[in-house]
């Protein structure tokens, strides 16, 4: 925030206890800022691109609702799924316009429309087997094209496709040392590589808003996608603007096991090899890492860089969320007692978790791994706690990264995370009955939501960059979190509340320094709940939480987690025959929170958790829809009679029958959640002179 508006801010807080003259002149100069603080904040706001200014310009920010992770038939594993939107299709379903998706037959049969359309989304197809999979699917005139995998690739026959997607991951993701030569060997894959970098580049300028409307705004992005004996270490790759590298830089330039050559390389060919050239990493899924997404850094340049690249994670998407986990079948959690987190998990822990094929298990490596196996970095929690301890020990904190959502659609669907309105995100393989049969434990995913100035990609970049944004479910509630000192109790009656939030204190995502007079720190969290869309009322908020990681001076980390606003007990719940929300909640909450267990020399972090009445979840809307009810005594007759009319229609094997699992039997699965929002933490340090801070 300007100094200029600060400056009025404090004088009009502080105006009441001066006389009438000095009052006066407080006031009308804070009129006077006011009026000019657009040009104030537009002079701030770092301008790297040329465009109209926005008319819509809020100098205190406006949340902006996007979708960062979305694929479509540039990458194998969509098209091998009779996925055949390119990234044009996506920016328009992005914008609210209709597409056409396969059905479960592989038939362009079903219309897809968000119903209300995103403010930002970015396509981030893979930047392995990018030119192979244009060489398979452009140009019948090349001999690639008719490479036996090639067609393959593009036969409708649903066990052929399976088999193609499972060689070309071999070959390019899950195998370390994994090449592309196969199809290339007989046509130029790297010209196919450019080609489709250069249509993803031209896709999103053509659907870039640069008027003065400022209405949808893109990003050239790619996903990196390195997942050796399928452990996950993917990372989509997002610029700032239309300056980017001359390829999507891949596992094939890095080597497996070796993200951190991904953010070299980024560094020399774009910040310091290209003028104009800004960029930025987003981890997604550690949760099916098998502990290899936050390691502890082998150098300092490891650590800075990490710290540098990626200031945020993906903490949920459609193969589950990264927040914590807890067993609810055991009563324990991994490294938590927090039972919430027992939210929307894979009970895997590497990408084998995709591997059903009807309703059967394909794969050993989708077997449970109990909580003792889990490795604890692999949920964003714990490895928040483990950065305060190594920054404790080593100086530097490489762990300190906000929050966003995202859907990791393959179905080229950006934004489809609504429960009502889903229609899978993997094509045909998820489509229709083969959503509840093949892929009931995944979900719709969520968004990636910043607090910017404008819809523009430097306001919505520089939001990310300092990580003032958080992810939510998929619903739309708008959360405020601040930090401060001095923030007064009765700050949520303030007619200015967010102006004296950020004159007197840090946003979400902001580190809130230490003085020789500070006491307990004092936070301001607030939410509105989601306006819904006409047909599709939002639900109503239950509570906000407030999550507390620490470090003691041996070096031991803890964490507690605080009701500070709502109802948990308010008896809001679903109506098992409708699914429709019974009791009410709140249509907004808000709280000052003061940490009375606060100890100076001990470097902490905080975050706030929405948590919103519980709803249904989408297979259970889906199952009732076929007819069969999740909380019927007669659900598993129900169960009996829809398999049999989807076999009819050519299913193989038990449909429906995961329709009626019994939650008590489940760690993780129930047929009613509760949405949900996370923010991005604010950071403490230690006092300085008692520990190292970890800065």
């Amino acid at each position: 925030m300007p100094k200029t508006y600060k400056l009025a801010v404090l004088l009009c807080n502080r105006a009441a206890n001066h006389p009438p003259k000095i009052r006066c002149v407080a006031i009308l100069f804070s009129v006077f800022v006011m009026i000019l603080s657009p040009m104030f904040a537009s002079a701030e706001l770092e301008r790297t691109e040329q465009r109209e200014p926005c008319d819509d310009f809020h100098v205190l920010k406006k949340p902006l609702f996007g979708d960062l992770h979305v694929h479509t038939r540039f990458s194998f594993d969509s098209y091998v799924s009779s996925q055949r939107n390119d990234p044009w299709g996506a920016y328009r379903y992005a914008k609210g316009e209709p597409i056409t998706l396969p059905d479960e037959d592989g038939k362009q049969t079903v219309i897809a429309q968000l119903q209300r359309p995103l403010d930002f989304t970015a396509v981030t197809d893979h930047s392995e087997l990018l030119g192979p999979i244009s060489v398979c699917t452009e140009d019948p005139w090349t001999l690639g094209y008719w490479w036996p995998h090639c067609v393959m690739s593009r036969s409708n026959i649903y066990i052929v496709q399976l088999v193609a997607a499972n060689w070309w991951a071999s070959r390019a993701v899950t195998s370390p040392g994994g090449d592309q030569s196969f199809a290339c060997t007989l046509a130029d894959c790297d010209s196919g590589h450019i080609s489709y970098w250069k249509k993803i580049q031209q896709a999103a300028e053509d659907h870039y808003d640069r008027s003065s409307a400022c209405e949808f705004t893109t990003f050239v992005g790619y996903e990196y996608t390195d997942a050796p004996d399928h452990k996950n270490m993917h990372r989509n790759v997002i610029f700032r603007n239309e300056y980017v590298t001359y390829t999507a830089i891949s596992t094939y330039d890095t080597g497996s096991y070796n993200f951190p050559d991904l953010w070299v390389q980024l560094r020399e060919q774009c910040i310091d090899g290209i003028e104009g050239c800004d960029v930025l990493a987003i981890p997604h899924n550690p949760n099916l890492s098998g502990g290899l997404m936050f390691r502890d850094p082998e150098t300092k340049l490891e650590a800075s860089n990490r710290l540098f690249f990626e200031p945020v994670i993906e903490l949920t998407q459609h193969k589950a969320s990264s927040e914590c986990r807890f067993d609810r079948l055991r009563g324990i959690g991994l490294d938590t007692e927090d039972e919430l987190c027992d939210f929307e998990q894979a009970v895997a822990d590497n990408l084998g978790m995709l591997g059903t094929l009807h309703g059967e298990v394909a794969t050993e490596r989708a077997a449970p791994v109990e909580i003792e196996e889990f490795a604890p970095r692999n949920m964003a929690r714990n490895a928040l706690k483990a950065g305060l301890a190594i920054g404790q020990r080593d100086g530097l904190n490489p762990f300190r990264f906000g929050f966003i959502g995202s859907t990791d659609t393959h179905s080229a669907t950006p934004g489809g995370a609504e429960e009502d309105n889903y229609v899978g995100h993997l094509g045909r393989r998820d489509a229709g009955y083969r959503n509840v049969q093949d892929h009931f434990f995944d979900n719709p995913g969520g968004h990636a939501v910043v607090w910017a100035e404008e819809n523009s990609r430097d306001a919505i970049f520089s939001a990310i960059r300092r990580k003032e944004t958080y992810a939510t479910s998929g619903t739309r509630p708008t959360v405020r979190f601040f930090a401060g000192w001095d923030f007064e109790t009765s700050l949520c009656e303030a007619d200015n509340m967010i102006e004296q939030a950020y004159a007197d204190g840090v946003p979400m995502g902001g580190h809130l320094e230490q003085t020789d007079q500070s006491t307990a720190p004092r936070f301001l969290l607030s939410a509105n709940k989601d306006s819904g869309s006409p047909g599709h009322p939002g639900n109503d908020l239950q509570r906000i939480q407030i999550v507390k990681g620490w470090v003691d001076i041996e070096g031991n980390t803890h964490e507690r987690v605080v009701n500070v606003a709502g109802d948990a007990d308010n008896g809001a719940d679903v109506d098992p025959d409708t699914c429709r929300p019974t009791g009410a909640g709140a249509a907004s909450l808000c709280a000052v929170w003061q940490d009375d267990d606060f100890d100076s020399e001990q470097n902490a972090f905080y975050y706030a958790r929405v948590l919103e009445n519980p709803s249904c979840r989408w297979s259970t809307l889906q199952c009732q829809a076929a007819g069969v009810n999740p909380f019927s005594e007669q659900c598993a007759s129900q169960a009996e009679s829809a398999t049999l009319a989807a076999q009819q229609r050519g299913a193989k094997g038990d449909v429906y029958g995961k329709c009626c699992l019994n939650p008590q039997t489940q760690p993780f699965y129930s047929p009613v959640l509760q949405e949900r929002a996370w923010t991005s933490p604010i950071w403490i340090n230690a006092r300085s002179g008692s520990i190292p801070s970890g800065d």
